[in-house]
């Protein structure tokens, strides 16, 4: 008797990873795939260009021959997140956006309230209480 053929099969390599990204999103205009970056090898530097917005961002980082096209970009996001730290707020740079720290009013959704698609909600609508007859049915129910 031979052995089987699948027995007889050598081990598979390890898989192949995929390429690193080389266009990124702008945190400025949200525009998907619009960053690119741009490596001298010889001189050190990355450079960051958003196409559609025109944001420019130059890198001269320590990482010499692992430098890659990522680490420049979120190298970038990081000098961002610095220029827009906890000393922003207090300057107004978010102005109009919630703070995650900041209790959002909570506004009664339309749906939850018992209103038609397009209409508003009025002063009159907060006391109103649509469940009163949900109480009765209970207490008909237990009795039985």
């Amino acid at each position: 008797m031979g052995k089987r053929k699948k027995s007889s099969r050598k081990p598979m390599g390890p898989k192949k990873r995929d390429p690193l990204a080389t266009s990124f999103k702008c945190p400025f205009c949200d525009h998907e795939s619009s960053v690119a970056v741009q490596i001298d090898k010889k001189n050190y530097i990355g450079v960051v260009d958003c196409r559609n917005c025109g944001q420019h961002y130059q890198s001269s980082s320590d990482m010499r021959s692992l430098m890659q096209a990522v680490d420049v970009y979120y190298e970038w996001i990081d000098a961002c997140e610095d220029v827009n730290g906890p000393g922003a707020a207090a300057s107004g740079a978010n102005v109009g956006r919630p703070s995650a720290s900041q209790p959002r009013q909570n506004a009664p959704v339309a749906s939850r309230v018992g209103l038609a698609p397009g209409e508003k909600y009025t002063e009159e609508d907060r006391g109103f209480i649509d469940d009163a007859d949900d109480v009765d049915a209970e207490a008909e129910y237990e009795e039985e």
